[in-house]
């Protein structure tokens, strides 16, 4: 299991959901993406993103200052179940 991780510090609503969805797209599954935010509205906006998408998301850090997100990617059968090729969103 590999963890990449995202910088998405300084940046406002929407950009940190959007990067997050683009940065998703090239973690393989099984893999981890560890994505520091410093956007209150992070906290719902990135959770929402990760339902869509299938994969699995916590919070493991929150503070005034920062939150850290850690987003298992799912696998591509869910993706596949749902007629969707993985390039496709």
């Amino acid at each position: 299991m590999t963890t990449t991780k995202l910088d998405l510090t300084g940046l406002k609503c929407p950009l940190p959901a959007l990067k997050t969805r683009k940065a998703l797209k090239s973690v393989a599954p099984g893999d981890v993406l560890e994505v520091h935010c410093t956007d209150p509205l992070s906290v719902i906006d990135i959770p929402n993103l990760i339902r869509e998408t299938g994969d699995k998301v916590e919070i493991s850090e929150r503070s005034e200052s920062r939150i850290v997100f850690l987003i298992e990617k799912a696998n591509d059968l869910i993706e596949k179940a749902n007629g969707l090729s993985p390039g496709s969103k």
